[in-house]
């Protein structure tokens, strides 16, 4: 049975990403907490013995230290058999919501959500303009969820892992409500919360959190 052993911090959105497919593949992990917001990702011994990218999560599988996010999630569809595409067309799709993801609603979320909730004194022009972005963003995902149960059409995929993380946690920390702002959005989270094995994230993801100013 391959080991695995996952760096991360429970607020970590990409981190929930991982945990949550390797717990629906019937995978079992060794957490390795990482004090993110104490600056260890930053410092050079960090980064030569766990991640010379300087970021979280860092998957250990094996004697190989995998990093990135959605590389990793198509490892582990691949290797497992589930989540994955059914079709090259499938697998277009889930590529194309992976870089989309990952570029705009990961990207922007997961740095307005950080701003927002575990900075004590965030500036509200940066936050107004994160929000602008995010809301068309959203925009684009209810409009899509619209018209069938998960992202890429009948079955879930690691497209709708990727997507839903950091949408899945507290909404005093992401500042949504998304059953009142985004109805296709919360409808189709909770879908996926019925899914066998199904946790959230600070259920999966233990350990000393952040302070919350939210």
């Amino acid at each position: 049975m391959t080991s695995y052993r996952l760096h991360y911090f429970p607020e970590s959105g990409n981190s929930y990403k991982l945990a949550l497919m390797l717990t629906l593949c019937g995978q079992t992990f060794e957490p390795i907490w990482t004090d993110f917001g104490g600056g260890v990702t930053r410092t050079p011994e960090w980064r030569d013995k766990v991640n010379p990218m300087g970021e979280i999560p860092v998957l250990e599988d094996g004697t190989q230290r995998l990093t990135q996010t959605a590389p990793i999630l198509l490892r582990l569809a691949e290797r497992y058999g589930r989540f994955g595409a059914e079709s090259e067309a499938e697998r277009f799709e889930i590529l194309r919501w992976l870089f989309w993801d990952n570029h705009k609603l990961t990207g922007y979320m997961a740095t307005y959500r950080y701003m927002r909730a575990f900075t004590p004194s965030p500036d509200p022009a940066v936050l107004a303009y994160f929000r602008r972005r995010l809301d068309d963003f959203l925009g684009i995902l209810d409009h899509h969820l619209g018209s069938r149960p998960f992202v890429i059409g009948a079955h879930p995929t690691i497209a709708d892992f990727s997507l839903m993380a950091y949408l899945s946690f507290p909404k005093n920390e992401t500042g949504y409500d998304l059953p009142v702002s985004h109805p296709a959005v919360a409808a189709w989270l909770a879908r996926l919360e019925t899914l066998p094995g199904w946790k959230a994230p600070y259920d999966l993801l233990p350990g000393k959190r952040l302070r919350c100013y939210s």
